[in-house]
């Protein structure tokens, strides 16, 4: 009996490699990358944002913070784009679905009451745009759904993107595989993302990586720039 083709890819739980560190700067040429930081908001990475106030630990999500704060200061040197992209929650634009998912778990509807418009949890949370950088807000998940962010990227002449924030298997993946299928080059900076259990960061990174981006180590990307 043939062997299964699919069986190493089924049975293997490692990461897929990472891009050697020489052959990043002809893959992120600054004039045509951006840096997507996903969701960096007082309510999902802050000690006393909503989630750290449920009893959620956020020492994990510290190490990677730092090392996307290191990647935005290399952006802005290099002449990258970043872009900032938040999700602004509002009662009245709340998904239908997410709500009556929600419902159907048994959950409380007061957990999607997250990032509200005109709370503190929906701020940035050590990161702050400045003039000229690009900010997109979302509803949800994707930073290209119900937004101009392909847009605003095609007519910069951005064809490549970087991303980096939170969470890896929710609105980091979900914009990756916008991104992906909206022809763009895509890359995730691997340690400079979160998830809030490290089982669930790196199942996301190892489906990412084998079919819609390739992965990068951030100390490699800050030589890159440099």
């Amino acid at each position: 009996m043939p062997a299964d083709p699919m069986a190493p890819m089924m049975m293997s739980s490692a990461l897929p490699a990472l891009v050697e560190p020489a052959a990043l700067p002809a893959m992120l040429v600054p004039a045509r990358t951006a840096l997507l930081l996903i969701d960096i908001q007082r309510d999902f990475v802050a000690p006393d944002g909503a989630l750290g106030q449920a009893g959620i630990d956020m020492a994990p999500l510290e190490a990677p913070l730092q090392r996307i704060e290191a990647l935005l200061a290399a952006a802005r040197a290099a002449g990258v784009l970043p872009v900032f992209v938040r999700v602004v929650t509002r009662a009245d634009t709340d998904s239908a679905a997410l709500r009556l998912m929600t419902q159907r778990k048994g959950e409380d509807l007061a957990n999607i009451a997250i990032c509200r418009a005109g709370t503190p949890g929906v701020e940035f949370y050590r990161v702050q745009p400045q003039a000229g950088e690009l900010q997109v807000e979302k509803r949800l998940y994707s930073g290209f759904s119900g937004t101009d962010l392909e847009q605003q990227l095609r007519q910069r002449g951005i064809d490549t993107l970087l991303v980096c924030g939170y969470t890896t298997e929710c609105c980091v993946d979900s914009t990756v595989r916008d991104a992906f299928e909206r022809d763009f080059h895509v890359f995730i900076a691997a340690d400079a993302c979160a998830a809030y259990a490290a089982d669930l960061h790196h199942a996301s990174l190892c489906a990412l990586g084998l079919s819609c981006a390739l992965l990068v180590d951030s100390a490699a990307v800050l030589q890159a720039w440099t």
